[in-house]
């Protein structure tokens, strides 16, 4: 009778540890999982100023294609394997990327703005750090990888850390003076009117000498 209660406890202890699995494996739900999205719910793709020294545009004031700003604010909301929000997760496990990885951080330079919440969110809406530049969508990474139930949002980013070495200097210069006589570069289009032109200068002219803290 004891080894029946023994089977039997053993059997029990097994069921707990598959059944988990199996719930992760049959519905997609790891841990951590979630989803993201951003605040600005139109069609066009937002870009955002990025400066090595954090100088740049803050999420809530992206730029339209063609002139104006949106409100970019990244929000994420983070789940255990049971749906159930995963609080004060670290802000420095949490972090952005473009999908060509052309946007350059510095070193912590796009985490979440804070721990998650006791509702398991974060949020992007500081000016991240960095430079380079990235027409691709932008993709949430936990832990090292992608938060893949969301497929990425339609923000760019554009930088006068042009060569994406995190140090706004002459060459960057070289290259905007480039731009600036194609007209349409995208790269150095930082005014965001669709045209390289005399009100990009400013930004860049300001940013000079800009790098990571």
């Amino acid at each position: 009778m004891a080894r029946r209660s023994c089977i039997l406890l053993s059997t029990f202890l097994i069921c707990l540890l598959v059944i988990p699995v199996t719930y992760a494996q049959t519905t997609g739900v790891g841990g951590p999982y979630g989803e993201y999205d951003m605040a600005y719910q139109g069609s066009e793709t937002l870009t955002l100023f990025v400066v090595p020294d954090g100088s740049g545009d803050s999420f809530d004031q992206a730029s339209l294609p063609f002139g104006g700003t949106e409100d970019a604010t990244i929000t994420v909301l983070l789940v255990d394997g049971g749906w159930l929000p995963i609080a004060y997760f670290p802000a420095e496990d949490i972090w952005l990327e473009s999908e060509d990885n052309g946007l350059v951080p510095c070193m912590g330079g796009t985490i979440a703005d804070a721990n998650t919440g006791t509702d398991g969110r974060a949020q992007w809406r500081e000016p991240p750090l960095g430079g380079g530049q990235s027409q691709a969508l932008t993709v949430v990474m936990v832990n090292g990888m992608l938060l893949e139930l969301t497929s990425g949002v339609r923000l760019s980013f554009n930088s006068p850390d042009i060569n994406g070495d995190l140090m706004v200097d002459l060459t960057d210069l070289q290259l905007f003076a480039v731009d600036f006589f194609s007209s349409d570069d995208f790269r150095s289009d930082f005014h965001r009117d669709g045209i390289v032109n005399l009100s990009d200068l400013p930004p860049m002219a300001l940013a000079i000498g800009a790098n990571c803290p």
